[in-house]
């Protein structure tokens, strides 16, 4: 009688690997699928009008009976913001999250017109039984408040997910990371460790978000002018830190830029944020002080175009403009890409005579991750038998499978995750078995995977080279021209310095129809299709040029 294969568990990979954001991972076991994380990546340079890169659902959507749960680690939006997109496709799937986490969760699918989610409150320590999995909530530090790690109880062994972590022993208004409950799940028995490597080519330890305390006090002391601090929005402790200085150097404090005022509401409203009495003023009634007795905490540390700083430093915001009188910190780092943004800002400030420290040049941030001794304590800690490096570019997952290599995880052990790679589980193994379908869903307003290459590429073309319009009507059943062809150009030339050129174009059109017709076409939309590649041609023969050649050709009587 042959054998029954037993079910091996299946961690599917739909994001978060080979690439920074969009977090998103399943892991399934015959019946029985949960995910963890759902998370955003932002467009990249030639995405051009897309909002916001969401991962594919596809193979959950063909495995919808199977999904038991979704598990969210933190509330960075790499790891929420496709909530909403995956609530709109999974209405009933119940998700768990820390307090926090859920309240920002809750803010977003309201946003997008969700109601009656099923959203449920879990704590560090809380353990789930979700159909063949159980798992457990373990806290860590990261850069905002309520981070965890996740243990996954499989019937192929125990999965530890860290998520974004980093160890912090002197952590602001919270817990340390528990590395106790980790070291004992590691006696208990790791079989697979999947590990945030975002800082795995950085030596030594992050340092502890305390101790930008010493940094903000040398700031603030003495110094007579407004201080303007850009941070990240999420990172309440960094706000906390601000609020003290603040507090301890006579200053008031006044909140700028959306998603800063939604995040402090919400850290305020659910007892993350100790806001001392009569320390907060509106924005407007900053000007009723004297400059150094006034803190500005404001969103924009990464350059964005439309932020609150931006505004500041273009002279656009309608209620603070920034002078030698302020100084600016940059109390943040600057993510991959944004180098120029931050540093177009920068000009900007210095052009109006305002001081800007930056984390270059003072110690005004300190990483959320895990630098290269921290993920080598958590290999110590856990001894897992397989490793999965996750959360990084390709580089950073490298870096992290040669450094458990190192701490004696055998390279056949290793796994390099990549996006769509399904890697199986068993008690005896881990190794890659296939693809599914994934990859990434860009979100263009209220459209969902509308934009794909070819609108990309069409984009590309029309914001390099322009476009020319021409409009004409003909009369098929004559074989002649009845209104004769006009032509409009956008991006392309500046039509009022070029008339000739337009001239010559709408003379092009004319003779292209007139020689097809000659040769006997008479059908419209071959006549289209020969007058936009004869226009094209034209077009590349006198300015080198390619734009986009829209063609509006009507069949209109005599």
């Amino acid at each position: 009688m042959a054998k029954t294969k037993k079910p091996k568990v299946k961690i599917v990979f739909l994001g978060g690997v080979d690439g920074i954001g969009m977090n998103c991972t399943a892991f399934e076991y015959a019946n029985d699928i949960i995910i963890v994380d759902c998370g955003v990546a932002f467009p990249e340079d030639d995405m051009l009008g897309v909002d916001l890169v969401i991962p594919d659902f596809s193979y959950l959507e063909n495995n919808a009976e199977k999904v038991r749960a979704l598990l969210i680690t933190h509330g960075h939006e790499d790891h929420i913001g496709a909530v909403p997109f995956f609530l709109q496709k999974f209405p009933n799937i119940p998700v768990f999250a820390t307090r926090l986490t859920l309240g920002i969760i809750d803010g977003k699918i309201s946003e997008h017109g969700i109601r009656n989610a099923r959203l449920h409150e879990v704590h560090a320590g809380d353990v789930l039984n979700l159909g063949v999995f159980q798992t457990e909530f373990i806290n860590v530090n990261h850069s905002m408040p309520d981070a965890c790690a996740i243990c996954i109880q499989t019937p192929c062994g125990r999965i530890l997910h860290t998520g974004d972590f980093k160890v912090d022993y002197t952590p602001v208004g919270e817990r340390p990371i528990d590395l106790a409950r980790i070291a004992e799940l590691g006696r208990k028995g790791i079989r697979l460790l999947l590990c945030d490597s975002t800082n795995a080519e950085r030596p030594g330890y992050t340092p502890s978000e305390s101790s930008l305390a010493v940094s903000f006090d040398r700031i603030f002391n003495n110094e007579t002018r407004r201080i303007v601090i850009a941070t990240f929005s999420s990172n309440v402790h960094r706000v906390q830190q601000i609020i003290n200085a603040s507090e301890k150097f006579g200053r008031k404090v006044a909140i700028t830029g959306r998603s800063m005022q939604n995040f402090f509401n919400a850290a305020v409203k659910l007892g993350y944020l100790d806001v001392p009495e009569d320390i907060m003023i509106d924005l407007t009634d900053v000007k009723k002080y004297p400059p150094e007795r006034v803190t500005v905490v404001t969103t924009g540390s990464q350059g964005e175009p439309m932020s609150a700083l931006y505004r500041m430093a273009f002279g656009e915001h309608n209620q603070l403009a920034l002078s030698s009188n302020d100084l600016v910190v940059l109390s943040s780092s600057a993510i991959p890409g944004n180098e120029k943004l931050i540093t177009k800002i920068i000009n900007e400030l210095f052009k109006r005579g305002t001081d800007v420290i930056t984390y270059s040049n003072y110690d005004v941030h300190v990483s959320g991750h895990a630098c290269r001794e921290e993920l080598k304590l958590m290999q110590a800690l856990t001894q897992p038998e397989f490793f999965m490096p996750v959360h990084g570019e390709y580089k950073h997952l490298i870096a992290h499978a040669e450094l458990a290599n190192e701490m004696g995880v055998p390279e056949c052990n290793i796994v390099i995750p990549e996006n769509g790679r399904v890697v199986e589980m068993s008690k005896r193994s881990l190794k890659p078995a296939g693809n599914v379908e994934a990859g990434a869903v860009m979100v263009d307003g209220s459209g969902i995977g509308e934009v794909n290459g070819a609108v990309l590429r069409e984009r590309k073309r029309l914001s390099e080279d322009g476009v020319i319009i021409v409009s004409a009507g003909v009369d098929t059943e004559y074989m002649c021209i009845s209104i004769p062809p006009e032509v409009a150009t956008r991006g392309f030339i500046y039509e009022k310095e070029n008339e000739e050129l337009i001239g010559k174009i709408a003379e092009s059109a004319h003779n292209s129809l007139m020689r097809n017709f000659a040769k006997g076409i008479d059908n419209i939309n071959v006549l289209r299709t020969r007058l936009r590649d004869d226009i094209a041609e034209y077009a590349r023969r006198r300015t080198k040029h390619r734009p986009m050649i829209v063609v509006m050709l009507n069949e209109v009587r005599l």
